[in-house]
């Protein structure tokens, strides 16, 4: 394994990590939020099996919808399908569900007016969701766990996500970096509670400092 692959391996993807460590947390919340769980049809936008696969927590049913490709060897309650939710016609053709999940996929989607498209989906999915994303002000990025990050000018952050030893894969040229960078538009809160208006914000801290948010609707 790659020197900055191990050191990041450390903070984000280890067992006993930082980033295990608030992923259990935020399980932990989850279940709070939607305690039938078990029993619920879920949409999952941007996520992976292996994610529900290592939860400690198991769905009805779980549908995965990304733009990549999903493992053939999915278990039978999970099943995925490769696809745009920005696009109406791709929502209509889904059907419907209990519960729309989606964790750090909104900030990726391409803009303001497909940030729209994509909320417009998850509410025409499902009646109850959980819509999670990194915060924009939090002072250390998180895809690349860079402090303020976020702030620097977009030819800076291609520069520097080159040679920054925590980033999850290094572009190899000029190009790569710009691409690694320039489709992530981290959200604030007003824009959180501009696009789920009817949304509860739940706040995610470390040290007192907000490090991401999660619309909700659950359950009644």
């Amino acid at each position: 394994m790659p020197r900055n692959r191990t050191l990041r391996n450390r903070f984000v993807d280890a067992p006993g990590s930082l980033g295990e460590r608030f992923r259990a947390a935020r399980w932990e919340r989850f279940r709070a939020c939607f305690p039938s769980i078990a029993d619920l049809r879920v949409v999952d936008l941007g996520g992976t099996a292996d994610m529900w696969l290592r939860a400690p927590v198991a769905p009805k049913h779980v549908h995965l919808v990304n733009l990549e490709a999903h493992p053939s060897d999915l278990p039978s309650w999970i099943t995925g399908a490769v696809a745009d939710v920005t696009d109406g016609s791709v929502v209509e053709g889904l059907g419907t569900y209990d519960l729309v999940v989606s964790n750090s996929t909104i900030e990726h989607v391409g803009g303001h007016v497909q940030r729209q498209r994509f909320a417009a989906a998850i509410d025409r999915l499902a009646p109850m969701h959980w819509v999670q994303t990194p915060y924009r002000y939090f002072p250390v990025e998180p895809h690349f766990l860079a402090p303020g990050f976020q702030f620097l000018p977009l030819a800076a952050q291609a520069k520097l996500v080159r040679h920054w030893p925590l980033t999850h894969s290094r572009p190899s040229d000029a190009r790569e970096g710009m691409r690694a960078v320039i489709g992530i538009e981290l959200l604030t809160r007003a824009e959180m509670r501009y696009l789920f208006p009817a949304s509860r914000l739940i706040s995610e801290r470390v040290a007192g400092l907000t490090k991401s948010l999660t619309a909700v609707r659950g359950e009644r």
